[in-house]
Protein backbone atom coordinates (compact mmCIF):
# COMPACT_ATOMS: atom_id res chain seq x y z
CA UNK A 1 0.00 0.00 0.00
CA UNK A 2 0.90 3.87 -0.62
CA UNK A 3 -0.24 7.15 1.55
CA UNK A 4 -2.60 8.54 0.20
CA UNK A 5 -2.99 11.14 2.88
CA UNK A 6 0.29 11.92 4.99
CA UNK A 7 0.03 14.72 7.72
CA UNK A 8 3.06 16.00 9.50
CA UNK A 9 3.84 17.93 12.42
CA UNK A 10 0.75 19.41 12.11
CA UNK A 11 -0.29 22.71 13.57
CA UNK A 12 -3.65 24.18 13.29
CA UNK A 13 -6.50 25.82 15.08
CA UNK A 14 -9.14 29.00 14.88
CA UNK A 15 -7.63 32.62 14.37
CA UNK A 16 -4.91 32.87 16.65
CA UNK A 17 -6.15 29.84 19.01
CA UNK A 18 -3.86 26.87 18.50
CA UNK A 19 -5.74 23.66 18.73
CA UNK A 20 -3.17 20.93 17.18
CA UNK A 21 0.54 20.60 17.93
CA UNK A 22 3.05 18.51 15.80
CA UNK A 23 -0.18 15.75 14.92
CA UNK A 24 1.26 13.22 12.69
CA UNK A 25 -1.17 10.84 10.40
CA UNK A 26 -1.95 9.04 7.70
CA UNK A 27 -3.93 7.07 5.83
CA UNK A 28 -3.05 4.52 3.20
CA UNK A 29 -4.98 3.56 -0.08
CA UNK A 30 -7.88 2.23 0.86
CA UNK A 31 -7.37 1.95 4.62
CA UNK A 32 -9.92 2.58 7.28
CA UNK A 33 -8.80 4.64 9.85
CA UNK A 34 -10.66 5.61 12.79
CA UNK A 35 -9.56 9.18 15.26
CA UNK A 36 -10.55 8.66 19.14
CA UNK A 37 -9.78 10.64 22.19
CA UNK A 38 -11.33 12.88 25.37
CA UNK A 39 -13.97 15.87 24.10
CA UNK A 40 -11.62 19.24 23.16
CA UNK A 41 -8.89 16.66 22.35
CA UNK A 42 -9.18 18.31 18.29
CA UNK A 43 -10.38 15.09 16.72
CA UNK A 44 -12.89 17.13 14.22
CA UNK A 45 -10.32 19.66 14.09
CA UNK A 46 -7.63 17.22 12.30
CA UNK A 47 -10.42 16.52 9.72
CA UNK A 48 -11.49 20.14 9.16
CA UNK A 49 -7.64 21.11 8.77
CA UNK A 50 -7.30 18.51 6.43
CA UNK A 51 -10.10 19.73 4.27
CA UNK A 52 -9.03 24.22 4.93
CA UNK A 53 -11.63 24.53 7.11
CA UNK A 54 -9.30 25.66 9.74
CA UNK A 55 -6.66 28.03 10.60
CA UNK A 56 -3.14 25.99 9.01
CA UNK A 57 0.25 27.14 11.60
CA UNK A 58 2.93 24.73 10.11
CA UNK A 59 3.42 21.17 8.83
CA UNK A 60 2.56 19.25 5.82
CA UNK A 61 -0.55 17.62 4.63
CA UNK A 62 0.02 15.84 1.16
CA UNK A 63 -2.60 13.90 -0.56
CA UNK A 64 -1.71 11.49 -3.42
CA UNK A 65 1.51 13.36 -3.86
CA UNK A 66 0.36 16.30 -3.81
CA UNK A 67 0.15 19.14 -1.06
CA UNK A 68 -2.43 21.01 -0.11
CA UNK A 69 -1.56 22.53 2.83
CA UNK A 70 -3.05 25.88 3.75
CA UNK A 71 -5.24 25.48 0.44
CA UNK A 72 -9.07 25.91 0.56
CA UNK A 73 -12.08 23.32 0.34
CA UNK A 74 -12.87 24.40 -3.27
CA UNK A 75 -9.02 23.92 -4.26
CA UNK A 76 -9.01 20.49 -1.89
CA UNK A 77 -12.31 19.00 -3.18
CA UNK A 78 -10.50 18.73 -6.62
CA UNK A 79 -7.85 16.51 -6.16
CA UNK A 80 -9.84 13.83 -4.34
CA UNK A 81 -10.97 14.35 -1.09
CA UNK A 82 -15.04 13.71 0.05
CA UNK A 83 -15.49 15.20 3.40
CA UNK A 84 -18.93 15.11 5.85
CA UNK A 85 -19.57 17.59 9.06
CA UNK A 86 -21.10 16.10 12.04
CA UNK A 87 -23.63 18.82 11.87
CA UNK A 88 -25.24 20.76 9.03
CA UNK A 89 -24.58 18.34 6.81
CA UNK A 90 -27.38 18.57 4.39
CA UNK A 91 -29.08 21.94 2.84
CA UNK A 92 -32.32 21.02 4.17
CA UNK A 93 -35.14 23.36 1.50
CA UNK A 94 -33.14 21.21 -1.03
CA UNK A 95 -34.88 17.71 -1.96
CA UNK A 96 -32.59 14.67 -1.87
CA UNK A 97 -32.07 14.58 -5.76
CA UNK A 98 -31.39 18.42 -5.61
CA UNK A 99 -28.73 17.60 -2.42
CA UNK A 100 -26.88 14.71 -4.52
CA UNK A 101 -26.72 17.25 -7.44
CA UNK A 102 -24.72 19.55 -5.52
CA UNK A 103 -22.44 17.34 -4.47
CA UNK A 104 -21.37 17.07 -7.88
CA UNK A 105 -20.82 21.12 -8.09
CA UNK A 106 -17.57 21.12 -9.80
CA UNK A 107 -18.58 19.52 -12.63
CA UNK A 108 -20.01 20.57 -16.17
CA UNK A 109 -22.69 18.08 -15.84
CA UNK A 110 -24.43 15.41 -13.22
CA UNK A 111 -22.43 12.17 -13.18
CA UNK A 112 -25.84 9.60 -13.71
CA UNK A 113 -22.83 6.43 -13.04
CA UNK A 114 -22.73 8.14 -9.66
CA UNK A 115 -26.00 9.11 -9.04
CA UNK A 116 -26.91 5.42 -9.66
CA UNK A 117 -24.50 4.67 -7.63
CA UNK A 118 -25.36 5.80 -4.58
CA UNK A 119 -29.18 5.27 -5.03
CA UNK A 120 -28.02 1.44 -4.81
CA UNK A 121 -26.19 2.03 -1.74
CA UNK A 122 -29.01 3.85 -0.11
CA UNK A 123 -32.14 2.70 -1.76
CA UNK A 124 -34.04 4.91 0.60
CA UNK A 125 -32.55 8.11 -0.93
CA UNK A 126 -33.96 7.38 -4.30
CA UNK A 127 -37.51 6.34 -2.37
CA UNK A 128 -37.40 9.91 -1.11
CA UNK A 129 -35.76 11.72 -3.67
CA UNK A 130 -38.16 14.19 -4.10
CA UNK A 131 -38.22 14.92 -0.16
CA UNK A 132 -36.83 17.94 1.15
CA UNK A 133 -33.91 16.97 3.36
CA UNK A 134 -35.13 19.03 6.34
CA UNK A 135 -38.12 16.69 6.74
CA UNK A 136 -35.85 13.39 6.80
CA UNK A 137 -34.71 11.59 10.20
CA UNK A 138 -31.24 12.16 11.28
CA UNK A 139 -30.18 8.76 10.19
CA UNK A 140 -31.65 9.72 6.60
CA UNK A 141 -29.95 13.03 6.59
CA UNK A 142 -26.66 11.23 7.12
CA UNK A 143 -27.03 8.54 4.53
CA UNK A 144 -27.76 11.77 1.96
CA UNK A 145 -24.78 13.38 3.77
CA UNK A 146 -22.42 10.23 2.80
CA UNK A 147 -24.29 10.15 -0.72
CA UNK A 148 -23.64 13.72 -1.10
CA UNK A 149 -19.80 13.42 -0.64
CA UNK A 150 -19.71 10.18 -2.77
CA UNK A 151 -21.17 12.26 -6.48
CA UNK A 152 -17.21 13.13 -6.73
CA UNK A 153 -16.34 9.59 -6.41
CA UNK A 154 -13.51 10.36 -3.53
CA UNK A 155 -10.53 8.44 -2.93
CA UNK A 156 -10.81 9.60 1.05
CA UNK A 157 -13.93 10.06 2.52
CA UNK A 158 -13.98 11.69 5.33
CA UNK A 159 -16.68 11.17 8.27
CA UNK A 160 -16.83 13.45 11.01
CA UNK A 161 -19.34 11.69 13.88
CA UNK A 162 -21.53 9.41 11.55
CA UNK A 163 -23.21 7.98 14.42
CA UNK A 164 -24.15 11.42 16.58
CA UNK A 165 -27.36 12.14 17.42
CA UNK A 166 -29.25 8.37 15.84
CA UNK A 167 -31.06 6.14 17.42
CA UNK A 168 -29.10 3.27 19.31
CA UNK A 169 -30.36 -0.01 16.53
CA UNK A 170 -29.34 2.44 13.90
CA UNK A 171 -25.69 2.86 14.38
CA UNK A 172 -24.67 -0.55 13.77
CA UNK A 173 -26.18 -0.35 10.31
CA UNK A 174 -24.50 3.39 9.80
CA UNK A 175 -21.54 1.82 11.02
CA UNK A 176 -22.30 -1.38 8.36
CA UNK A 177 -22.81 1.19 5.34
CA UNK A 178 -19.35 2.75 6.12
CA UNK A 179 -17.82 -0.99 6.29
CA UNK A 180 -19.53 -1.57 2.27
CA UNK A 181 -18.23 1.95 1.37
CA UNK A 182 -14.72 0.98 2.58
CA UNK A 183 -14.65 -2.32 0.88
CA UNK A 184 -15.64 -1.07 -2.74
CA UNK A 185 -11.87 0.59 -2.35
CA UNK A 186 -12.79 4.07 -1.00
CA UNK A 187 -10.17 4.80 2.16
CA UNK A 188 -12.17 6.16 5.31
CA UNK A 189 -10.87 8.42 7.84
CA UNK A 190 -13.18 9.20 10.57
CA UNK A 191 -13.87 10.53 13.91
CA UNK A 192 -15.99 9.16 16.28
CA UNK A 193 -17.61 9.10 19.75
CA UNK A 194 -18.41 5.24 19.86
CA UNK A 195 -14.59 4.49 20.01
CA UNK A 196 -14.93 0.67 20.66
CA UNK A 197 -17.19 0.26 17.31
CA UNK A 198 -15.27 2.06 15.20
CA UNK A 199 -11.65 0.76 16.68
CA UNK A 200 -13.17 -2.85 16.50
CA UNK A 201 -14.10 -2.24 12.85
CA UNK A 202 -11.08 0.19 11.56
CA UNK A 203 -7.57 -1.17 10.13
CA UNK A 204 -5.73 1.68 12.45
CA UNK A 205 -6.74 4.27 15.22
CA UNK A 206 -5.14 7.27 16.98
CA UNK A 207 -5.98 8.67 19.96
CA UNK A 208 -5.32 12.28 20.09
CA UNK A 209 -5.65 14.27 23.30
CA UNK A 210 -5.31 17.96 23.65
CA UNK A 211 -4.17 18.34 20.16
CA UNK A 212 -1.24 15.57 20.11
CA UNK A 213 -0.97 12.40 19.11
CA UNK A 214 -1.13 9.93 22.14
CA UNK A 215 -1.28 6.38 20.98
CA UNK A 216 -1.68 4.70 17.43
CA UNK A 217 -2.05 1.34 16.45
CA UNK A 218 -4.30 -1.32 14.77
CA UNK A 219 -7.60 -0.77 15.55
CA UNK A 220 -7.83 -4.13 17.99
CA UNK A 221 -4.57 -3.58 19.08
CA UNK A 222 -6.36 -0.02 21.07
CA UNK A 223 -9.03 -1.84 22.18
CA UNK A 224 -7.15 -4.66 24.06
CA UNK A 225 -4.56 -1.90 25.70
CA UNK A 226 -4.94 -1.68 29.03
CA UNK A 227 -3.80 1.83 29.48
CA UNK A 228 -6.12 3.11 26.22
CA UNK A 229 -9.40 0.99 27.41
CA UNK A 230 -9.01 2.52 31.08
CA UNK A 231 -8.46 6.35 29.79
CA UNK A 232 -10.66 6.40 26.81
CA UNK A 233 -12.93 3.91 26.41
CA UNK A 234 -14.46 3.33 30.25
CA UNK A 235 -12.46 0.31 30.43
Amino acid sequence: MSKLLNVANLDAGYGDLQILTDVDMFVEDGEYVTIVGPNGAGKSTVMKSVFGLTTYMGGDIDFAGDDISGLNPEEIIHHGLGYVPQNDNVFANLTVEENLEMGAYILDEVPQEAMRAVYDRFPILEERKDQKAGTMSGGQQQMLAMGRALMLEPDLLMLDEPSAGLAPDLVDDMFDRIDDINDAGTAILMVEQNAKEALRRCDRGYVLVQGQNRYMDEGDVLLNDDDVRQQFLGG
